[in-house]
């Protein structure tokens, strides 16, 4: 048990240092080819924040464990929303300022339509991961219009300015890609590894484990870029950030799971987790919506995020969790 647990550190230590290598050398590299930081922000860095739950979603369906994929699907947009979103409002209310993000919101939703629709039979084929990634090329299509069109005015063009790496040699940047994808690779087998010995070791569902450890472990990254962007002032990037990995989760993980290895989806999914992700998507749709001309998350609304998180998962575990 103790060497599952330090391969489950290991393997987050290794999934968030890459994560963010990775997204330097990705964006760097981006930048050095003449794209615009907005599509920039909007495509590469939306897609690389997301690279350790897809590269936990390839790995665990090739070890017949599809079920941690998509459960590590599920569990990182609760968390993305409950635990990062909750969490960055309690400290720094987010102030819903850029268009780009409004526009992301809706998308969010369909998307998340779209997935329940196809896990409604209690089976996720490859032709439902077809229809997942097919989304995913449209979407990625779509956030490239919405940054070659949007408004100068618009705060994350200023904000992904500042953020994406200038004056990097594109030696420097193809470096820091490699190694930041090596790192990613070698952290997800050794978090694969280690959570489905201790999936075993307490009785439990690689869906569960998926959704209370691998997620809440994929989504550090997540919480880090959504914090310190909040407290600069980067609103935009604070809760784009969030939309965006929430958007390619869906898209891309369960996307990516169905297609290696389809599978039936346990009862509880389709009765509880599902039906979390979606009452936090809704929930968060209505607190960002401007019908009170303020357009911000409170703080208010962030212990509200964070205590059905809490409330939650607490749940999940009392319920599954049972010791050897």
């Amino acid at each position: 048990m103790l060497g599952s647990v330090l391969l489950v550190i290991t393997g987050l230590a290794l999934l968030i240092w890459g994560a963010d290598r990775f997204v330097h050398g990705a964006a760097a590299t981006a930048r050095n080819l003449g794209v615009a930081p907005l599509l920039i922000g909007l495509t590469v860095v939306a897609f690389a924040t997301s690279a350790p739950e897809i590269l936990v979603s390839v790995l665990a369906s090739l070890r017949g464990q599809p079920g941690l994929a998509f459960g590590n699907a599920i569990g990182s947009n609760i968390v993305n929303i409950g635990l990062v979103l909750g969490c960055v409002a309690i400290i720094r209310p987010i102030q819903m300022r850029s268009a780009t993000v409004r526009r992301e919101m809706p998308a969010l939703l369909a998307v998340t339509l779209l997935t329940v629709a196809l896990f409604l039979d209690a089976y996720l084929s490859r032709i439902d991961g077809l229809v997942l990634l097919t989304g995913l090329g449209i979407v990625l299509i779509w956030l490239a219009r919405i940054g070659i069109r949007s408004a100068p005015t618009d705060p994350m063009q200023g904000e992904f300015d500042a953020e994406i790496p200038k004056d990097v040699r594109m030696s420097r940047a193809v470096f820091w890609l490699t190694v930041g994808l090596a790192a990613l690779l070698l952290g997800a087998h050794l978090l694969v590894k280690g959570s489905i010995s201790i999936a075993e070791y307490f009785h439990v569902s690689d869906v569960v484990i998926g959704i209370l450890l691998v997620a809440l472990g994929t989504s550090l990254p997540e919480l880090a870029v959504s914090l310190v962007s909040a407290l600069r002032g980067e609103y935009g990037l604070a809760i784009g950030n969030i939309v965006g990995s929430n958007i390619f989760n869906l898209l891309g993980v369960v996307g990516v799971a169905a297609v290696i290895a389809p599978i039936g989806v346990q009862q509880t999914v389709l009765s509880l987790h599902i039906f979390v992700m979606v009452a936090f998507t809704l929930v968060l749709f209505a607190m960002t919506y401007d019908y009170d001309g303020k357009s911000e998350l409170s703080r208010l609304e962030g212990f509200a995020l964070l205590a059905a998180f809490v409330a939650y998962d607490v749940y999940v575990g009392l319920q599954n969790v049972r010791i050897h």
